[in-house]
């Protein structure tokens, strides 16, 4: 690429931006290369068979920091994030109240307060993301109930929806009634996530969630493919710049912006008018910009059509 195609963007800096402290575990190590831009496929996210279950308490409270587990939670942690998409996936959904609830890492449920339980929101990119621990399992009658994760998710001005999410790899799942099913109302084949684990240690879990509602424009992958997409953010995690490089594939505006974890946008990236190219941008955080988890938004015609999450180390 010559270099008098480069754009390099300054970072402009709200005024009015107060940085959130996201916990230091969640500086882990991320491949921004490896970000799925979409959901896999678009199917409605699924009932789960057993419904809320025994052990629901209403009135949970909000998660605060991002952390479902406090930091002194015996078991091994885990970080749990992905994007709320409308049916067709078309709409991010900002504004989902996601109740959360699991069992630690001994098998128990808290019944009598208000550990492993709390309410958190997806934000106006539609993202989510907490801090817990992996859920430890119990006995089901004979049988144990693999690691699972209560949610009820209300989407604004939709009915809410309870279902479970599970983790592959659990030899439990096959002979469990509920996680096991495959077809149906219950379906919980896309309920049940990958879990990897990062250089650090650390286990993280994506799950994007597909619900009734109405939300933002998002780019779908056919946008994605067409008009423009970022192809790498390095280096990641970063502390003191990354290089963004980007493409368009259609004459159009163009503009990147970076946002933080509760959607609140960071940085407004120059806005520019681009003919088909590859061009790289650059992003230098002003000092008051805290460590933690950032998206960096690739908008054409005021269309997000791709992003790509970078973390920031101190």
């Amino acid at each position: 690429m010559k270099k008098d195609r480069r754009q390099f963007l300054k970072n402009t800096s709200l005024a009015t931006f107060t940085a959130i402290t996201v916990p230091s575990m969640l500086k882990a190590e991320f491949n921004a290369e490896s970000v799925s831009q979409a959901p896999v496929n678009c199917n409605p996210t699924t009932q789960d068979f057993y419904g809320q279950g025994p052990f629901y308490s209403t009135n949970a409270p909000t998660i605060i920091n991002n952390q479902l587990a406090l930091a002194n939670e015996p078991g091994t942690r885990l970080i749990i994030s992905g994007w709320v998409h409308n049916l067709d996936c078309t709409e991010y959904i900002g504004g989902a109240i996601l109740d959360i609830w699991h069992a630690n890492d001994a098998g128990a449920y808290d019944n009598s307060g208000f550990n492993l339980r709390g309410k958190t929101t997806s934000n106006n990119q539609g993202f989510y993301l907490f801090e817990t621990i992996y859920p430890g399992k119990y006995l089901n009658g004979s049988s144990y109930r693999p690691a699972h994760i209560h949610f009820k998710i209300t989407p604004p001005g939709y009915p809410l929806l309870t279902t479970q999410l599970y983790f592959q790899g659990d030899s439990d799942i096959p002979n469990d009634a509920a996680a096991s099913m495959s077809s149906g109302t219950y379906d919980s084949t896309n309920r049940i996530v990958p879990v990897t684990t990062n250089s650090l240690g650390q286990k993280e879990a994506t799950w994007d969630i597909v619900i009734d509602g109405n939300g933002t424009p998002v780019g779908i992958e056919e946008m994605r493919s067409t008009m423009g997409m970022i192809y790498k953010i390095y280096p990641n995690p970063f502390s003191d710049f990354i290089e963004i490089n980007y493409g368009v594939f259609q004459e159009a505006k163009v503009s990147i912006q970076v946002f933080d974890i509760q959607g609140r946008l960071v940085a407004i990236l120059e806005e520019l008018h681009l003919k088909p190219e590859k061009f790289t941008a650059e992003w230098r955080p002003d000092s008051n910009i805290n460590p933690g988890h950032y998206f960096v938004a690739l908008k054409i015609n005021d269309v997000q059509v791709d992003y790509l999450k970078v973390i920031k180390e101190s």
